[in-house]
């Protein structure tokens, strides 16, 4: 054992382990990491047939997967829906802290069925769709929703961050109970120390109202910023994870 605290990074919806490259080797000298796609995303499969994919579900796999590697309570940090998910393991006792940047769930009512999905006409047109991701142009505007600052993707890590969306096996689920239920943030274990830190140009999701945060959680906003904030600004999502990981549990 390297006698560095562990952290388990958690990626968003239609995203994969990719989203966190540009800050592990920041981490690396301070943290254990494990970056593990949720099932369903990037090498993963999907949860067994009858399992939604809910977010107490996909953090009880992924506390699973954590386990078979001998590791029962790591420190969790978390992208939109992968910070609903690591608020969860914190729910259950499975985080021995949760950082949550953007976290999905936070809404005051569930969202419902998008009024316009592109997937569906993206998975159509793949084939046309990764050529014209190869022109930089093509490729920042796909991104912006996400990414304050697109410019800052390297192309091949662009390219695979909007085809890995396009190519998620476990999408249309994930994306069907997210937008079905909330987070509840009523009872939340105070032992845990959450962390919830919201992009300040985050186009897909405004902050939460501090009665839609589990009580006591710290709060930040990190500038300059976006939904997806690990391109837009590593040494500042480096620092907000090592800081949200160093507020240890309480005892029991």
């Amino acid at each position: 054992m390297s006698g560095r605290e562990p952290l388990l990074l958690l990626h968003g919806l239609g995203g994969s382990a990719q989203v966190w490259d540009p800050v592990v080797p920041l981490l690396a000298a301070e943290r254990e990491v494990l970056v593990l796609d949720m099932p369903g995303f990037g090498a993963a499969p999907p949860l067994p047939d009858g399992v939604p994919p809910s977010a107490a579900n996909l953090a009880a796999a992924l506390h699973a997967a954590c386990a078979e590697r001998g590791i029962e309570r790591p420190h969790v940090a978390g992208n939109s829906l992968g910070g609903w998910v690591a608020l969860e393991m914190g729910r259950a006792g499975w985080a021995a802290s949760v950082t949550a940047l953007s976290p999905a769930g936070l809404w005051r009512a569930p969202l419902g069925p998008r009024e316009r999905d592109t997937r569906p006409l993206a998975q159509r047109l793949r084939p046309l769709l990764a050529a014209a991701l190869r022109v930089p142009a093509v490729r920042r505007r796909a991104l912006a929703s996400t990414v304050a600052h697109p410019e800052r993707v390297p192309a091949a890590a662009g390219r695979e961050l909007v085809l890995g969306w396009v190519d998620a096996d476990g999408y249309d689920g994930a994306n069907r109970e997210m937008r079905s239920h909330i987070f509840d943030p009523a009872g939340y274990p105070e032992e845990v120390p959450v962390t919830i830190a919201w992009g300040e140009l985050d186009r897909l999701v405004g902050p939460p109202k501090p009665g839609r945060r589990p009580a006591g959680a710290r709060f930040l906003v990190l500038p300059e910023v976006g939904h997806t904030p690990t391109w837009d600004n590593p040494e500042l999502v480096t620092q907000t994870l090592l800081e949200g990981s160093a507020r240890l549990s309480s005892p029991a």
